[in-house]
């Protein structure tokens, strides 16, 4: 794909606020979308501006691929023209952030963003700019809805798919009247759709698993017959969602479920992790006929049971499966990466070392951190309700356990925003430090999502580098 960076003299002299920003590039928008266009021209233009960058570029990316780099002038901001971009979903990324953009045929977009606050900041205008605004406010809808769903789940039935109900009609009615005003194409709107109902699915999906989790009681029989019938009317073969992460995490997670096998007496856990996730990738392999949806799906499933599994031994019985459905080998190398690193965090052995920042910015090596019994947690300000919920969670096992040191690690990389969270909560009394390197951390310590804890004994040992605060049983690990 063939693009032109544009340089900065189109921009006005000086932009006094973002708001004046947005204004002036929709006035250049509006001029430049006005020449016609033929049947077979698919130019397009991408631009913006970046507040507080963190780094000097964006990379715009179409199904997780990096397609093209944009870097920033000496007033953080970017245009670009492609000759020629095929109408679809696209994501762009400035690290460690990113967000979707939907082209259709000959749009022009300007996006503003601060990293400061990502997801709140982003403006789109030009041609185009309604129906990405639309998502945009589905998604902060759904990340508000997500942040006030962690009691929730410990409902019984009826209230909870009440609850579920009355938030997903919101959002329906929301999407009917932003499509009846902005007349959107065909093609958009099934990513409109996917915005709102994937979530309501999932939350569907989830509600027994965490529902027994945090109540230690099962409800899995309890369920009206109704409670899957959506599944009938799914599409698990869209290949036009494969990158669209309500899509992704939706098909995950009724993987899980449909993949799931009781715990019988003759069967350990490992053995039955194994089990089920070889059971996970038949299933997958039978039900989804798409190439593209189905190695996705693999390498989910790969990346499930390697992070929760630890039985060595019925790892490499899951590689050699893993390997029969699965043939991209880029997918192959990146389990492979993992399965590596795993390796390298068996109970026993000692905790490989990572760089992390203190409150104060000060480099830290975490094993001058680790000089007890230590139990280490994540946290992000990506995911609100866990953050809360962990430390309110650390702060009640400190008092059971006063052995242990408790350490938080934050995973995000903007400092500014790790202290203003910090300063919204009484943490005091809990070691804060945030990562210095996410990519060290995830190839050291198979860091890879936040609701993850890990055990050290009082020599830098690992007692359990994988498990998770919210365990019926966590705090066996403690004894």
């Amino acid at each position: 794909m063939k693009s032109n960076f544009v340089g900065s003299n189109w921009y006005m002299k000086k932009i006094v606020s973002p708001i004046q920003l947005v204004m002036a590039c929709c006035i250049f928008l509006q001029w430049s979308c006005q020449s016609t266009h033929s049947d077979d021209d698919f130019t397009a233009y991408f631009g913006g501006e970046v507040e507080h960058p963190t780094s000097n570029k964006v990379f715009f990316c179409k199904d997780n691929e990096v397609i093209d780099t944009l870097y920033l002038d000496c007033q953080n901001r970017f245009f670009l023209k492609f000759d020629s971009l095929v109408p679809g979903l696209y994501s762009f990324k400035h690290e460690p952030e990113y967000q979707y953009v939907y082209f259709d045929k000959n749009d022009s977009l300007m996006v503003h963003i601060n990293t400061v606050n990502f997801d709140n900041s982003i403006v789109f205008c030009g041609r185009g700019d309604q129906k990405n605004n639309f998502l945009m406010d589905m998604y902060l809808r759904n990340e508000r809805d997500k942040n006030s769903m962690f009691e929730v789940f410990d409902q019984p039935i009826t209230p909870f798919i009440n609850t579920i109900e009355k938030s997903f009609k919101a959002n329906k009615l929301f999407y009917e009247k932003k499509k009846k005003e902005i007349n959107w194409s065909d093609s958009f709107d099934n990513i409109a759709k996917a915005s709102f109902e994937y979530q309501y699915y999932t939350k569907k999906e989830l509600y027994p698993i965490i529902h027994e989790k945090r109540t230690g009681h099962s409800v899995q029989n309890q369920l009206p017959s109704s409670f899957y019938r959506f599944r009938n009317q799914l599409n698990c073969n869209d290949e036009s969602l494969t990158s669209y992460s309500p899509y992704v995490m939706y098909l995950t997670h009724m993987l899980n479920n449909l993949g799931d096998i009781p715990l019988k007496k003759n069967l350990s856990e490992a053995d039955l992790a194994l089990k089920t996730s070889i059971n996970k990738m038949r299933i997958a392999d039978t039900l989804i006929k798409n190439q593209k949806v189905r190695a996705m799906l693999m390498e989910n499933v790969a990346f499930t049971y390697l992070l929760e599994d630890q039985n060595m031994g019925n790892n490499q019985s899951f590689f050699e499966t893993y390997k029969k459905y699965v043939t991209d080998k880029a997918s192959e190398n990146d389990i492979l990466d993992l399965g590596s690193a795993i390796q390298k965090m068996k109970p026993g052995l000692p905790l490989p070392d990572i760089l992390l920042f203190d409150r104060e910015g000060q480099k830290v090596h975490s094993s001058d951190v680790l000089n007890s019994k230590t139990v280490i947690f994540f946290w992000s300000t990506k995911s609100y309700s866990h953050m809360i919920a962990a430390h309110k969670k650390i702060m009640a096992l400190r008092q059971r356990h006063p052995a242990y040191q408790f350490i938080a690690i934050n995973l995000d990389r903007s400092h500014g925003e790790f202290i203003q969270e910090l300063a919204k909560y009484k943490f005091e009394s809990i070691p804060e430090y945030r990562c210095a390197d996410f990519e060290d951390i995830h190839i050291k310590w198979a860091i890879t999502k936040v609701h993850r804890t890990m055990v050290i004994d009082d020599h830098q040992l690992i007692k359990n580098a994988f498990t998770n605060l919210f365990e019926v049983d966590f705090e066996k690990n403690l004894e």
